[in-house]
């Protein structure tokens, strides 16, 4: 019976397992210390179970449900988790497998390499069979699903010893409430050289699909994403939170759990305000202005962005949205140019190009608050109560792109359900499309998007039939779409197309009312109460703010958290040194312009015998400049 296991040399990286099976098929016990831990429980369980680790009858071990029957039971699974695996079959599919179970270790779709499969007899490995740890022993999607976390079985480790040559990596798929209801996995031939590398992968994978089950289980609901740190805002690693209308947790992930170092069942039906501070309707109003906004909490600082906002609805008295009142074009969009006539000039015209059925191209560096304009001119627009759908071409992976945009139709993967998944063109029909960042969209999607744009037919992946689709259209890009037509990476036609009415959004060092902007963004930020100093105020005035909008609220909410209690008045002491420092070494005069400027405060100094207050007057300048150009004199 022992020469039927698959010979192994001591160069085998898991010569253990081998030997584990060997003294188990000779002693008929598992021996101790030859295998990892978790494997090795798993183990003990499928002899528990009673399985044969040579079973070789694939028919003795089939437990086929009805597919059709599964497959109508996982639909908002399978619909959440397409668009992944349409990514990861692109990225893994030729190295592998990509499967996707349910939360009984059935499989629902399977992708990739299958012809691997049939050339090596594996016919109980297909979309409709149960691949639950009881009836196969030891492997990553049963095991995964049992155990509730991820689980690598590298080559040798199966229970199995038909399933020795495979390596597989599962991370299980939960609901809004903390259910394991799927299971995603990839599976290899041969030892898996880097498994931390497949983990991240499925780890992303898996919080995608969990973000788009939080929007088909509350899609009348807040959905909001957090983290303590805003980088992570859209990785595997942020919290989500479902909140009603009234501001209870409604549902929760695991992330949330522990950012917030709550238990999820203490966590759920907790308010709002609880969480964010008694300013919690305030802040959640600013969130749906779109982009990132911070809070600090009992759990210290944590950064949040709506990822699903509810409409015609309200969230503890703060209107999310007003489909039926009065036009806010005049008050927002006048807001936005904080007093710069040229740019509240620019922004009305773009509003009535859009009006007009023009598109709108917004062009400005990183930063000066692309998104925030385009959520502007919607809500400043008759499609105010329609859908705003924002898609950030560079932060979608290319493989996922398409059918992110278009959708996909019955047959792109197993599984997919009929009619398909509506894409995000289909999603803003009757409202606003805002492509950004569309210098860096993949060439080969450039004519399709073209045709859309022409023709206003959409034709989802799969699909042979057209549907008519009714969209205005903000594109935005901080690229030089000119120069990028001239270097053949962007079609010169789809640049006329979307450069109906151009918006130059300025950067922040060249809008002329900054004390304006300033006032903006202290009262985004909860602090319209709170004003700056002379000489702050002259310091921030004198800097390049290389990061725009987006440096300046980070400025202003690190000196609000330097204040004291009851301090309303923000200065030069507000800020660390590390922040003084990069605020004073900027000028912005280059070479000789500079130095000639710091030869007249030389001699000023040294006409007054080094007399700050009087060299200060005579340059007319204020003491706090003077104070920051000697630094950079030094």
């Amino acid at each position: 019976m022992a020469q039927r296991i698959q010979t192994t040399t001591a160069a085998d990286p898991l010569h253990e397992s081998r030997q584990a099976r060997l003294k188990l098929l000779h002693e008929g016990e598992l021996p101790e210390g030859l295998l990892r831990e978790e494997i090795h429980a798993s183990w003990r369980r499928s002899l528990g179970h009673g399985l044969n680790c040579l079973e070789h009858d694939a028919l003795g071990l089939q437990q086929d449900n009805d597919l059709q029957l599964l497959l109508d039971s996982n639909r908002l699974l399978i619909d959440a988790a397409t668009p992944e695996l349409e990514y990861l079959v692109s990225q893994q599919g030729k190295a592998g497998l990509v499967i996707l179970g349910d939360a009984q270790a059935n499989i629902l779709a399977l992708e990739g390499q299958t012809q691997l499969l049939k050339d090596l007899g594996l016919r109980d490995l297909r979309p409709g069979s149960c691949w639950s740890e009881s009836l196969r022993g030891t492997n990553a999607l049963g095991t995964a699903v049992l155990e509730g976390r991820p689980t690598l079985i590298n080559c040798g480790e199966h229970y199995l010893d038909r399933l020795s040559r495979f390596s597989c990596t599962s991370v299980p798929i939960r609901d809004p409430r903390g259910r394991v209801v799927g299971v995603l996995d990839l599976t290899r031939d041969g030892v898996m050289s880097q498994p931390q590398d497949n983990l991240a992968t499925l780890l992303l994978a898996a919080s995608n699909i969990e973000s788009r089950l939080f929007a088909s289980c509350y899609p009348e609901h807040l959905v909001l994403a957090f983290h303590a740190r805003p980088q992570y805002l859209g990785s595997a690693w942020h919290g989500l939170l479902a909140l009603s209308l009234d501001g209870e947790v409604l549902a929760a992930n695991q992330q949330a759990c522990e950012l917030l170092q709550i238990g999820r069942e203490a966590l759920l039906g907790r308010r709002s305000s609880d969480l964010l501070g008694s300013r919690s309707p305030q802040f959640i109003a600013r969130l749906l202005q779109g982009g990132v906004s911070s809070v600090q909490t009992a759990k210290g600082e944590f950064y949040f962005r709506a990822l699903q906002v509810p409409r015609h609805t309200s969230l503890a008295g703060v209107p999310l949205q007003s489909p039926r009142s009065a036009p806010t074009k005049p008050t927002l969009l006048d807001d936005l140019a904080a007093g710069d006539s040229r740019f509240a000039r620019a922004l009305r015209m773009a509003s009535q190009g859009l009006a007009g059925d023009l598109p709108v191209l917004l062009l400005g560096e990183t930063g000066t608050g692309k998104e925030v304009v385009a959520r502007a001119l919607h809500q400043a627009s008759a499609r105010a109560d329609r859908p705003f759908v924002a898609v950030n071409c560079a932060a979608i992976p290319e493989g996922l792109i398409e059918s992110e945009l278009f959708g996909y139709r019955d047959g792109a993967f197993t599984g997919s359900r009929k009619g398909g998944m509506v894409g995000r063109l289909m999603q803003a029909h009757g409202g606003t499309l805002f492509l950004d960042e569309i210098g860096d969209m993949p060439l080969a999607l450039q004519a399709r998007l073209l045709r859309v744009l022409q023709e206003r037919k959409v034709a989802p992946l799969g699909a042979g039939e057209e549907q008519d689709i009714d969209v205005a259209v903000i594109c935005a890009t901080h690229r030089d779409l000119k120069r990028l037509v001239q270097d053949k990476s962007f079609r010169e036609d789809l640049y006329y197309r979307v450069n109906g009415v151009s918006l130059r959004l300025p950067a922040l060092r060249e809008r002329g009312e900054l004390s304006s902007m300033i006032a903006l963004v202290l009262e985004k930020l909860g602090a319209e109460q709170v004003s700056l100093d002379k000489d702050l105020a002259e310091l921030f005035a004198g800097y390049d703010w290389p990061g725009n909008i987006r440096q300046l609220e980070m400025v202003l909410r690190a000196a609000l958290a330097m204040r004291e209690p009851g301090e309303t008045v923000l200065g030069l002491d507000h800020l660390t040194d590390s922040l003084l420092d990069e605020l004073t070494a900027s000028c912005r005069q280059p070479g000789s312009i500079r130095e000639s400027e710091l030869e007249l405060i030389r001699g000023a100094l040294a006409r007054h015998q080094g007399n700050v207050s009087a060299a200060a007057d005579a340059l007319g300048i204020s003491r706090a400049t003077l104070y920051r150009k000697l630094k950079q004199l030094r």
